[in-house]
């Protein structure tokens, strides 16, 4: 029998508050940790300019938190983001099964993907504010961060399929929609997941760039740029702080989705 000093996760057990209430308190810790180096670099740089205290930065967030055109930004550009973050999934899935079925669309297809995932995010975003609306640049940076590393991972889970499988599928006469249902989508789902949760970063970081180059109305992006025009540094942060924390939420909800989609779909 393993001693409980090898395994700590065997004394939570059968006892999930105390398992969360241990979870909270160590990133209670750390969150304490990084404020606390956080004001420690306030102090020691003296200048509200160039990095202000936590306590100002948190003061300045509940202040915005109380007007309406707060939560008008964040809900605009969270639309905005997460439109262009789901067309470029759907659009990368859709490329991954044709360049995967098709040889000729690969040649097509697969150098101009290449070519996306590996120029700068700001050659795109120039190009696209002089191509389109300024109100429609993060979306489309969005979709064209997220269309090749979904068509990357995606295209690659296809490519590893076990052989023996479908060809044993084949020999057996399974119908395709099964053959589909308990090989494919199985195998795939794992590399779906990893595209998703690297494109989703990606998404966000680029898009709210986007915003700040074309200076959107109503976005984070917009007010991360005022913040530096007018030399707001308070407010930088809390916009900062904003995008993490959404980008965060968002990750964890879409992973629980996800789960809760495999595991319906596994009982079915």
């Amino acid at each position: 029998m393993k001693s409980s000093i090898l395994s700590p996760k065997s004394s939570y057990q059968g006892k999930p508050g105390l398992r969360r209430l241990v979870i909270c308190a160590k990133a209670l810790f750390v969150l304490a940790f990084w404020l606390a180096l956080w004001q420690l670099a306030a102090l020691k740089v003296h200048n509200a300019l160039l990095v202000p205290t936590p306590g100002a930065v948190g003061a300045r967030l509940y202040e915005l938190a109380l007007s309406a055109d707060f939560w008008r930004i964040i809900g605009e550009s969270l639309a905005r983001i997460m439109a262009g973050f789901a067309l470029g999934v759907i659009s990368g899935l859709v490329m991954a099964v044709v360049t995967s079925a098709s040889r000729g669309a690969s040649l097509l297809f697969s150098p101009a993907l290449k070519a996306v995932l590996s120029t700068p995010v700001a050659s795109f975003i120039i190009l696209l504010i002089i191509w389109f609306n300024p109100s429609l640049v993060p979306m489309l940076v969005a979709l064209l961060v997220v269309l090749p590393v979904v068509w990357r991972h995606v295209g690659g889970g296809i490519a590893a399929l076990d052989e023996q499988m479908l060809e044993m599928a084949c020999v057996f006469h399974i119908p395709r929609a099964r053959c589909l249902r308990r090989l494919y989508v199985p195998a795939l789902i794992p590399h779906f997941l990893s595209a998703c949760s690297v494109a989703l970063g990606l998404a966000w970081k680029s898009a709210v760039a986007a915003e700040v180059i074309s200076y959107s109305r109503f976005s984070i992006g917009g007010e991360l740029k005022a913040g530096q025009t007018y030399l707001q540094t308070a407010d930088v942060f809390v916009w900062t702080i904003v995008v993490i924390i959404l980008s965060l939420l968002i990750e964890k909800l879409l992973t629980k989705v996800f789960r809760q989609f495999n595991r319906v779909y596994d009982a079915q």
